[in-house]
């Protein structure tokens, strides 16, 4: 459990430098941006930059949570895991909340939310503990 803290703090960390280094970034280029005149290639070089801070950091996802506790399986999806497991372990939604503490056991990485959410209700779906079994084992 403490690795899981650890690594929460972590990501918090990582998000408050990336929204501080976004919010220096917009101060510097919305001026330009605005004014008459300008390059539109100035708000493209910005989208850009926040692609590359956040286009990885909130990448859509299938995921699989166990509880011992329950000895249950969770399938969820979301864009941004860390805080959705966050949610999940400190009681956030009503099911999860009985739970805890959750593990991720499994997590399926998608170009869309869409695809994501169709991958989750496929899973669900089958409603077999065999075959969500059978997902996380290598």
């Amino acid at each position: 459990m403490v690795e899981h803290s650890d690594s929460i703090g972590r990501a918090l960390k990582m998000s408050s430098v990336k929204n501080e280094l976004v919010a220096q970034l917009v101060e510097q280029y919305t001026f330009n941006v605005w004014a008459l005149g300008s390059s539109p290639s100035q708000f493209t070089k910005l989208f850009q930059i926040w692609k590359q801070l956040f286009y990885f950091r909130y990448m859509p996802y299938c995921y699989i949570l166990f509880s011992p506790k329950l000895n249950k399986y969770y399938v969820g999806a979301c864009i941004d895991l860390d805080r959705r497991f966050y949610e999940h372990n400190i009681g956030h939604s009503k099911f999860t909340s009985t739970g805890t503490p959750w593990e991720l056991v499994n997590k399926e990485e998608y170009d869309s939310l869409f695809s994501a959410n169709q991958r989750e209700s496929k899973i669900k779906s089958m409603k077999s503990r065999k075959f969500i079994i059978n997902l996380i084992q290598p």
